[in-house]
């Protein structure tokens, strides 16, 4: 197996605590509005809110069942299915930390502590994963939806162009390391 089994299990250990305490603020939030129907549409409202931690519930109970079933097929001799799952494990939980983004500040406990502990698979994860939770924790207010639609594509265009100059002079950079006499 190309992954530890150890660091599968610890990984699969903080997601399973990460989605009990998500599971539980979702239910929680979702007895507090049952019977209500005066949800709204803005960042940081009680449908929103209640969106994003489903979101991350889902998104948290999905990598733990690509970890099991990769384990599983690994495990059980089934190396053909074990490479075919193997593309998933480290598929960063859905939503996370985006749903983040959708909920009323300030966080509620369990939620902050869920992406703590998320937060520790930052290397496992995509490399921005960990500074993406950071960020979503940071966050004064809920940031999604936006209330001007054009203004946030804007500022993702504007952040998505900044990233790929970024990465366009860090691959220039390294051509010139590599040929450093320019030929």
């Amino acid at each position: 197996m190309d992954h530890d089994l150890d660091e599968l299990r610890r990984i699969g250990g903080i997601l399973s605590e990460a989605l009990a305490l998500l599971d539980g603020e979702h239910q929680r939030l979702s007895d507090l509005q049952d019977g209500r129907r005066d949800w709204d549409s803005v960042a940081g409202g009680p449908r929103q809110t209640l969106l994003g931690l489903g979101e991350m519930v889902g998104g948290v109970r999905d990598s733990i069942n690509h970890i099991a079933l990769h384990v599983g097929f690994a495990t059980l001799g089934m190396e053909k299915r074990a490479v075919l799952s193997r593309g998933r494990l480290r598929m960063e939980p859905l939503c996370v930390p985006s749903g983040a983004d959708r909920m009323a500040r300030p966080l509620g406990e369990a939620t902050v502590k869920a992406l703590l502990l998320l937060r520790e698979l930052d290397g496992f994860y995509a490399v921005d994963f960990g500074a993406r939770i950071d960020r979503a924790l940071a966050a004064p207010e809920a940031t999604y939806p936006p209330a001007d639609w054009d203004a946030y594509g804007k500022a993702l265009r504007i952040e998505a162009e900044a990233k790929a100059r970024a990465e366009d002079e860090a691959k220039a950079q390294e051509a010139a390391k590599a040929n450093p006499s320019g030929a």
